[in-house]
């Protein structure tokens, strides 16, 4: 039998510490992770109304209320959107659920439809 001396045991175990780390952790709250792609399925829906949308940007302006995973209060701001297809259907003085992301310094939709008058 082979005996494994406690600070080779150690070693190993702390080489795979950060790894472990890192695969535990809630990216979907801080847009960090993977490729920049959030987990929207956990992220909470915020209700806005449209005041502008800017397609060839990519861009919409929301009067939202708080936005509970970014800690924002209710306000209105500019938005940049994942898919620059998510604004077909959408147009100015909707009332829309949505959710967002802070994703490498931008405030981006990652989710949005309207909601039903």
């Amino acid at each position: 039998m082979n005996k494994t001396t406690p600070a080779l045991a150690l070693a190993a175990l702390l080489s795979l510490a950060p790894h472990a780390f890192a695969q535990g952790m809630d990216h979907g709250k801080t847009g960090s992770g993977h490729g920049g792609m959030m987990a929207t399925q956990n992220l909470p829906p915020a209700e806005a109304e449209v005041r502008r949308i800017d397609k060839d940007s990519g861009k919409i302006t929301l009067r939202h209320g708080a936005i509970k995973n970014m800690d924002m209060p209710p306000m209105t701001m500019v938005f940049s959107v994942r898919d620059k297809a998510m604004l077909d259907g959408i147009a100015v003085g909707d009332k829309v659920e949505f959710t967002a992301v802070q994703d490498k310094g931008q405030m981006v939709v990652e989710s949005i439809k309207p909601l039903k008058p």
